[in-house]
């Protein structure tokens, strides 16, 4: 049985927590603490980390660190919520950063939340990091250990021989070798799946502790369950349902093989049990190519 595995990002940035604040911040004095509890009521935080830290300037304050998979429009909103329920929470000054894993707009971020209502003004400023705008180098060169996962998708990064570079500093440590599988699934965005599967360890068992393995799942699922809503409002619940998961398995597929996956959806079609249907679309993500889904099917 393969063994229990953290890949949270509260695992990877507690990796190196001193050198992790000092590059969100840019603050090179400053030394990391505690991490703390980022669940506040109402609001359960899978995807930020809170850590105490210091500095000879500013004292005692926290740093909120926001990873997303994918940017969202809400996030502006989100980011000023939670820099004020940590403040709130822990009486402390914040310094948030939102971390943004994959591009999915070629629009500028913003980096501050405003509104103004009846004369009231709200701002709350934040630092934004792309991580497809990071120098590779930074995560292989610097000791940043929580970025080598995200090597693929890093400036520069893309780069077979530069994967291979990262994913032996990772086997080279006890600590790190967990984190390979996260490595292999990122490389998927760059790589052929059948190139990843080759070179890496594919452990599902690990993979889907990921927090983006499952952000990704879910995310498919919503997609797929909003356009099957609204195909199949006059067809029943059941099939409502049915065609919803048909539609996240056809996102997937055409995001992951492109118009070779989409050949598939005639067979897909055929099967009527949801429970099958679910478990095809986890199988999709995990797949290295479209010759193991036929398999499957």
């Amino acid at each position: 049985m393969t063994k229990a595995a953290d890949v949270s990002t509260k695992k990877l940035i507690s990796l190196a927590p001193d050198n992790w604040v000092r590059w969100v911040t840019q603050m090179p004095d400053i030394l990391a603490g505690e991490i703390l509890n980022s669940e506040f009521q109402w609001i359960s935080r899978e995807s930020d980390v809170l850590i105490r830290a210091t500095s000879p300037q500013y004292g005692e304050f926290l740093v909120l660190n926001e990873l997303q998979l994918r940017y969202k429009q809400q996030m502006p909103r989100r980011m000023r919520a939670y820099a004020g329920l940590a403040e709130e929470k822990y009486n402390l000054p914040i310094y948030p950063v939102l971390i943004n894993i994959l591009k999915t707009t070629n629009e500028e971020i913003p980096t501050s939340f405003t509104s103004n209502f009846a004369g009231l003004r709200v701002i709350q400023d934040y630092r934004v990091i792309n991580l497809w705008e990071v120098d590779v180098n930074i995560a292989l060169q610097q000791p940043l250990p929580s970025l080598l996962p995200f090597v693929p998708i890093l400036k520069g990064g893309e780069d077979e021989l530069v994967i291979r570079e990262a994913l032996q500093i990772l086997r080279a440590d006890e600590q790190l070798n967990q984190l390979e599988t996260v490595l292999a699934f990122f490389a998927t965005f760059v790589l052929e799946s059948s190139l990843v599967q080759e070179i890496m360890r594919w452990d599902m068992t690990v993979l889907r502790e990921s927090p983006w393995y499952q952000e990704i799942l879910r995310e498919g699922e919503a997609r797929g369950e909003a356009r099957g809503e609204a195909r199949g409002e006059a067809r029943g619940q059941a099939r409502g349902e049915r065609q919803g998961l048909i539609s996240s398995i056809e996102i997937n597929l055409e995001m992951k093989f492109g118009n070779d996956g989409l050949q598939l959806l005639s067979q897909i079609n055929q099967i009527s049990d949801t429970a099958q249907l679910k478990e095809m679309l986890r199988q999709i993500i995990t797949a290295n190519s479209v010759a193991e889904l036929r398999q499957l099917l």
